[in-house]
């Protein structure tokens, strides 16, 4: 079942094999090992889901440009109360049913952090040592704008990934991750992305029901990302150098974060490309900074983007996303009406397990060939793509057509990099100054 960890439980004992990096599918239940590239609080989440979800892997090896960030992850993923909050997974024992208690969990875990001092890695290259060191699994979980370096080094190492969405923030790098994930494909490895709807059992068998013709057919969609600031750095540090500072506040700036509507709002409009079955073939957009002081906290990205996107069999998606401060309307959810009915994207589904933990169970099932075969880059890369289309457009004022913003040629990564590197950030976009490439 797939709403359930169905393996035997995650405290069994059991003798593994060591997997080697040239893991073909198939080969049996060895012990997997897995790195981690970006040691912020998604990455270490996802280091706790998949440990929670796969009793056969371990955590060895660990990278980030920031120290501090690499310890202070350790430092969670060994701290019992940190992974006790993710007691109630459902495990199978002796044939029964029960729910994994903090206690369980910590001592499943907690053996299976297992990070030598060498195999720590710090740097702008720290990824680079990372993906040829002894891991089957990396985990990318960096701000996006590294992510086609990183998910291309990877592959080229021969390692199967888990890539936190989205995957590029410029069309260079979305063709970058593309050409990397055909590559992955060909080596049969498995490639899992963090857009999590596409397995959680709620969103999956409401989208097959959708498919099947529950509401008949679809004649419009809306979705809705009205959230709040995701973080902001304190106050800059003397010591920091502008590059340094850059990744310290990275949700500020473009080329690390993408904007919103490409970090956040992602993952409604992968699922409306997801129940469409491909992605729109057109977007007009329009957003600014209604909020987000002129000051160099806040970078150069928008706080709200509405974005009217069209389909090839000429439905219209309503999109709106915004970051306004705390203790304002909130409301992230989406709507698509058929003929005969609309849906939630969830309402004709039944729940499973968390789905955070859930798809790392199905990449391991994976990686192993005791699942289908996943790589996801190609789907993951389109709708990274779709919402960039729509942030250009609300940019630079603009119609955006899907063949434009496949041969644009923005390029938003710096050509170096360094902790006291000199940065000039461009200025917050004005449509008809905004120009794009």
């Amino acid at each position: 079942m797939k709403n359930e960890v169905t393996r035997r439980a995650v405290l069994g004992a059991t003798a593994f094999t060591v997997l080697r990096p040239e893991l073909v599918r198939g080969a049996g239940k060895e012990k997997l090992r897995a790195g981690l590239v970006g040691c912020g609080g998604r990455g270490t989440q996802a280091v706790a889901d998949l440990l929670t979800g796969a009793e056969n892997v371990e955590l060895v090896a660990m990278a980030d440009i920031f120290e501090d960030h690499l310890e202070s992850s350790l430092k969670n993923l060994r701290d019992p109360k940190f992974i006790g909050r993710h007691a109630g997974i459902r495990v199978e024992r002796n044939g029964e049913w029960a729910e994994q208690t903090a206690e369980d969990l910590v001592k499943s875990v907690g053996p299976r952090v297992a990070v030598k001092p060498e195999y720590h890695f710090v740097g702008f290259d720290a990824y680079q040592k990372l993906v040829k060191a002894d891991v089957d699994i990396v985990m990318l979980t960096t701000p996006p704008g590294y992510r086609p370096i990183h998910f291309e080094a990877a592959v080229d190492a021969g390692k199967h990934v888990f890539t936190e969405k989205p995957i590029a923030t410029d069309a260079t790098g979305v063709r970058r991750f593309l050409a990397a994930g055909r590559k992955a494909a060909e080596k049969k490895l498995t490639v899992m992305s963090g857009a999590q709807r596409h397995e959680d059992k709620p969103y999956v068998e409401t989208v097959a029901k959708i498919h099947g013709g529950a509401i008949g057919d679809i004649v419009a969609l809306q979705s809705n990302y009205l959230s709040g600031p995701v973080m902001h750095a304190q106050a800059r540090d003397a010591k920091w150098g502008d590059m340094e500072w850059e990744h310290r506040n990275w949700y500020s700036f473009l080329w690390l974060c993408g904007d919103q509507i490409v970090e956040q709002h992602f993952h409604n409009i992968d699922f409306m490309n997801w129940v469409m079955g491909g992605h729109p073939v057109s977007v007009v957009a329009s957003g600014g900074a209604a909020w987000r002081p002129r000051t160099a906290l806040y970078g150069n990205i928008f706080d709200h983007m509405s974005s009217d996107f069209v389909y090839p069999n000429g439905v219209h998606l309503a999109s709106y996303c915004r970051q306004y401060p705390n203790g304002l309307f909130r409301n992230v959810s989406d709507r698509v009406v058929g003929t005969r009915g609309s849906s939630t994207g969830i309402d004709l589904g039944t729940k499973g397990i968390s789905a955070y933990v859930q798809e790392h169970i199905d990449m391991v099932d994976s990686i192993l060939g005791r699942g289908k075969y996943v790589n996801q880059a190609e789907p993951i890369a389109e709708s990274t793509l779709t919402c960039i289309m729509a942030r250009e457009s609300a940019y630079s004022g603009m119609a955006i057509t899907w063949e434009q913003i496949m041969k644009s040629q923005q390029d938003l990564m710096p050509k170096a990099f360094g902790y006291d590197l000199g940065t000039r950030p461009s200025a917050l976009p004005v449509p008809g100054e905004y120009r794009f490439v």
